[in-house]
């Protein structure tokens, strides 16, 4: 019987060692690329409501449906809150926005993290039980779990819309405001380096499906109804540049770092800067 040859010691140090350095140059190219368009020291610099906006914040009924990442945006307004004696809202957790009286800012968390389509429906749900009739302001936001590498986007999208556009003709009185997903860090990494060797979905792979849908977001809605562009918010220095990477001619659009800890959730930097956001649209409408 014929024994397979196997290589000397030294041979199979060798190969490791190139099939190493194969690995290592390109996560090197690569992480000297994030490192020029992520600029950790460009946090923007707090910016204050004005009394009209504080004036219209304060006298609204709002219903903001939401899971991890739209608790650091509600943390972000309880600092915006504790640093502005101006600003007092009425911030209270309940699944039934209608019971609560007066104006507030009624937060819940819809659905479940990774099933988009059940945020669309609990959110639906909500509106049924008296807000819609009611009116007032009412939004949700997914999370970026919610697009996986099986996601169809156009089809989660269209559900979206969909969905909308049938709740708007029963609630005229209703006022929406659409969110875009909000982003990840996707920074190179050798886990994702692997993964596209073997063909499966990395990081940069989800935050490419993630940009898809925000676009359809905005090619929809913008200049139609109000959107709190969250991807925005999250991809943009304090100077102005945005921090993304390169898929093909196309930038996709990440969570500059400086607003995380993680690579997904906001630290307080970051939700600071996204609550100001959301409340400058509340104010406006």
């Amino acid at each position: 019987m014929m024994g397979s040859e196997q290589k000397p010691e030294s041979t199979r140090s060798i190969t490791g060692a190139i099939f190493t350095a194969l690995i290592a140059i390109p996560l090197v190219l690569i992480s000297a690329c994030e490192r020029k368009m992520s600029k950790p020291d460009l946090a923007p610099k707090p910016q204050m409501l004005t009394d009209q906006q504080i004036a219209s914040l304060t006298s609204k009924k709002i219903f903001f449906g939401h899971h991890s990442v739209g608790n650091n945006i509600l943390q972000g307004v309880r600092d915006l809150a504790a640093t502005d004696q101006r600003l007092k809202l009425n911030i209270v957790k309940s699944p039934d926005p209608q019971s609560i009286p007066g104006p507030a800012l009624v937060e819940f968390e819809v659905g479940r993290n990774g099933d988009p389509q059940s945020k669309i429906d609990t959110f639906a749900a909500i509106l049924d039980k008296g807000m819609g009739a009611e009116g007032g302001i009412a939004m949700f936001k997914f999370c970026y779990v919610d697009i996986n590498s099986s996601t169809d986007i156009p089809r989660m999208f269209a559900s979206y819309r969909d969905r909308v556009a049938a709740m708007r003709a029963k609630y005229p009185a209703w006022k929406p405001v659409h969110i875009t997903v909000p982003l990840t860090a996707a920074q190179a990494s050798a886990k994702d380096l692997v993964k596209s060797v073997l063909g499966r979905a990395t990081a940069r792979d989800l935050a490419v499906k993630r940009n898809q849908f925000n676009t359809l977001m905005r090619q929809t809605y913008g200049g139609v109804d109000p959107i709190f562009d969250l991807a925005e918010v999250e991809s943009t220095h304090g100077d102005g540049s945005r921090s993304y990477f390169m898929r093909g001619n196309e930038k996709i659009y990440t969570l500059a770092p400086e607003f995380t800890d993680d690579g997904g959730h906001l630290n307080e930097a970051g939700r600071r800067v996204a609550a100001e956001r959301l409340l400058s649209v509340i104010a406006q409408l």
